[in-house]
């Protein structure tokens, strides 16, 4: 049997005294915490263990002893070899270090004093393979604040049952109250572990930890008059809801809301995933209030907002002189295409109107815009993200006559198109069944098929023009929705990017473990098998993965096949459409 022994390299040093840890239960291993310095009395260290027992909910005990060899401490071998009488263990682990030599010496020995291997007097071809020591030396501090990943929620822990490495990382990690110690603290016991800082910190420090209380009692209560003011009934009803699931601002306000809810709430944060969930939502708040103050210095520095307002509104009237344009190209001949001359007059002629309306409408808030931009900038106050939302909403407004045109020319060809499948189905002598959803046989008389013939051919030869306009403004309208997609992009990369997790990642590579590696420390003769455990830190890929927030993202709800089928029959697309459901 191979008996593994987890080492801290803080103790390879320590002076002679009690190895204090933890035997992992199923597995022939231990995990060695701390060692306690000669003298002690025994009663005082079983209280302490009991003490950091009840705190740590970590079974610690007395694994045997350690020798460190020093001048006037020759006869301190012996002495610790007899406490395992007051100890009393399954097995008692008696570990030496000899001056000169790296490794150390193991003698393991049975409750009844039976010793049941002796790797001092053993070399390693005598030993049989089922006898054997490993020591395995890992950074205890290291290992203490790491997180194993795959993380395993506490739903999992019941089903899977945990390997022996991430019970060594679970013992060492909830063993804390047995590290935070003061690090002057001059206690009955002696211990050597890895120790902390100490309690003591910073005048600047202690004054925040007391001052964020305060703050987060404060920003709740302002959540929660916000709460209270979106609970007023005039903000539910029918319109309200509509509007203000079409506003990017809107939708962005609650996403914060949400936010802040999660981050000021008082309860602690139960798992790591919760924990880092909030420090994340925390870290890119800051940066996108801090991305948005950069933003207002910007635009109220040299007068920007009165020259952005001046051209906004040249700007507009070139557009629509532009769309004029072409729709007088479109009332020609375009390409040299023959259209329908009566249909495509009146359809010229009617979005012609739309545009002389729309450039009145700029014209009439023309004196309005340079103040209305003024408010719009002083909102990049709430961060980026809302400065982005709302430009997104802009260009919305500003491009709405786009969207008209597209919703027109897509009724219209979407109308046509259904029309003429279904008269081709009437020449076939087929028919759509509605309620079984399929296509059946069926028999018509002359009249049916002399008037289907009849609209199939207006239908058809109306086609062409109607498919121009519909092309047309719909290459026109995806140029806005590619727009407004980056805009949406760049709001979910702020509000979704773990910068927090990448932080650490770069900073503190080992608090996010991958797993472990293992390379040789010390194989001396006479000795046992030493090996160095080092964390492998978490790939980028998957910190951001495993750490991205989730949010109301607009991505695409369609596939491009799906999207391509919609835009060759007609049917409206808004493949940047705002989601009810969150996305992971």
């Amino acid at each position: 049997m191979v008996l593994k022994i987890f080492f801290p390299q803080c103790c390879n040093i320590a002076d002679s005294g009690l190895l204090i840890g933890h035997w992992i239960p199923g597995h022939n291993s231990a995990v060695v915490l701390a060692v306690v310095h000669y003298p002690f009395i025994p009663g005082q260290v079983k209280k302490y263990l009991n003490q950091m027992q009840s705190q740590s909910q970590v079974h610690l005990t007395v694994l045997g002893s350690w020798s460190m060899p020093k001048e006037g401490k020759e006869g301190m071998d012996s002495f610790l070899k007899d406490l395992s009488t007051i100890f009393p263990q399954k097995c008692w682990l008696q570990l030496s270090r000899e001056i000169g030599k790296t490794g150390f010496t193991c003698q393991v020995v049975q409750n009844d004093g039976k010793l049941l291997q002796d790797r001092k007097e053993k070399n390693d071809d005598d030993s049989s393979e089922e006898d054997k020591i490993i020591f395995v030396h890992y950074d205890q501090r290291k290992v203490m604040l790491s997180q194993l990943h795959p993380v395993q929620e506490v739903s999992q822990k019941s089903e899977i049952e945990p390997s022996e490495l991430r019970l060594v990382f679970q013992t060492v990690a909830q063993s804390q109250p047995l590290f935070f110690l003061d690090k002057y603290d001059d206690g009955p016991l002696k211990l050597t572990h890895w120790q902390s800082e100490g309690r003591e910190a910073s005048i600047i420090a202690e004054l925040l930890k007391q001052a964020s209380v305060p703050v987060c009692i404060f920003l709740t209560w302002l959540l929660s008059l916000w709460h209270w003011f979106c609970s007023f009934r005039i903000l539910h009803s029918w319109p309200v809801l509509f509007i203000s699931s079409k506003l990017s601002t809107c939708v962005q306000s609650g996403y914060r809301g949400v936010h802040f809810k999660t981050v000021f709430s008082p309860q602690k944060a139960a798992t790591h995933m919760d924990f880092m969930r909030k420090a994340n939502i925390f870290v890119s708040f800051l940066v996108d209030i801090a991305l948005g103050l950069l933003l207002v210095s910007w635009l109220y520095r040299e007068n920007r907002i009165s020259k952005l307002a001046d051209t906004l509104v040249p700007v507009a009237d070139r557009v629509a002189k532009e769309l004029q344009e072409l729709l007088e190209w479109l009332m020609g001949a375009p390409a040299g295409l023959k259209m329908n001359r009566a249909l495509d007059q009146v359809l010229g002629r009617f979005f012609l109107y739309h545009i002389h309306l729309w450039i009145s409408y700029i014209h009439l808030m023309s004196p309005f815009i340079e103040r209305i931009l003024w408010y719009v900038g002083l909102s990049a106050c709430l961060g980026l993200t809302f400065a982005l939302s709302i430009l997104s909403d802009i260009v919305a407004l500003l491009t709405f006559h786009i969207y008209c045109f597209y919703v027109y020319g897509a009724r219209l060809y979407c109308l046509k198109i259904y029309g003429l499948s279904s008269l081709w189905r009437l020449f076939r002598g087929k028919k759509w069944n509605v309620l079984r959803q399929r296509v059946d046989s069926c028999s018509y008389d002359l009249d049916q098929l002399f008037i289907g013939t009849l609209l199939f051919m207006i239908l058809l030869f109306l086609l062409p023009t109607t498919a121009l306009y519909y092309l047309v403004f719909t290459l026109l309208r995806l140029v806005v929705v590619l727009f407004q997609g980056v805009i949406h992009l760049s709001v979910d990369f702020i509000n979704s990017f773990p910068l927090f997790a990448i932080g650490l990642r770069i900073c503190r590579p080992y608090r996010l473990a991958e797993g472990v590696k293992f390379k040789v420390l010390c194989q001396e003769p006479g000795t046992p098998l030493h090996l160095m455990m080092e964390i492998n830190p978490l790939k980028f890929s998957s910190v951001l993965q495993c750490y991205r927030t989730p949010t109301y993202s607009g991505y695409p709800k369609d596939s491009w096949a799906a999207l391509s089928k919609k835009l060759f029959v007609g049917e409206l697309i808004y493949p940047w459409k705002q989601k009810t459901t969150k996305t992971d």
